[in-house]
């Protein structure tokens, strides 16, 4: 089986206490996680943590672990305590409750929105049509993005899901190794 790496890929030390990763944002729906001088267990999830009884990744073998992966389209955003975001009309909304997202934006009027919406979790959905005239679907994301007074402005702005791993390991000098991947079925 071929690979294309999708994307950075990043690297942890593990230890016997569980580490997260920083996000990673789902731009495939595998990663391959390498594991490196010790067996790791690993959890991927919104803000996981490992335990011994999680998947297992003997050292020095790699396993291709599925994500799912979505983008959503912005049109808007309203910042606040918690951030509104509001997606165009007729579109479905491909994240729930607790998903975590991430914004990416080119041309966008101010980058602390790409800061502060960095993996944050979906907090409430609304489809409901025309509610204090809107027919968009808007979702409330947990972020506090209070402190930005710029409007926002940005081309092809869209949500896209992201994922952290966490790894443990029975020892210390250990690392894993994570890698957004495509995968085709010949070698």
């Amino acid at each position: 089986m071929a690979h294309k790496p999708v994307g950075l890929g990043l690297s942890i030390a593990t230890t016997g206490s569980s580490v997260r990763t920083d996000a990673i944002k789902v731009t495939s729906s595998v990663l391959r996680i390498t594991a490196l001088n010790t067996d790791a267990y690993v959890a991927v999830g919104g803000n996981p943590n490992a335990s011994l009884n999680d998947y297992i990744i003997p050292a020095g073998t790699s396993a291709g672990i599925g994500v799912t992966k979505g983008s959503q389209r912005v049109i808007g955003i309203t910042t606040g305590a918690t951030t509104v975001v509001t997606c165009p009309e007729g579109t479905a909304f491909g994240f729930g409750v607790g998903d975590f997202v991430s914004l990416e934006a080119d041309n966008i009027s101010e980058v602390q929105y790409l800061s502060d919406l960095s993996h944050v979790a979906v907090a409430s959905l609304d489809t409901t049509a025309d509610v204090n005239g809107f027919f968009q679907t808007r979702a409330t994301l947990t972020a506090d993005t209070s402190g930005i007074v710029t409007d926002f402005a940005a081309t092809d702005a869209r949500l896209i899901s992201s994922v952290k791993v966490a790894a443990i390991s029975y020892s210390t000098g250990g690392s894993i190794h994570v890698q957004p991947i495509q995968t085709t079925g010949i070698a």
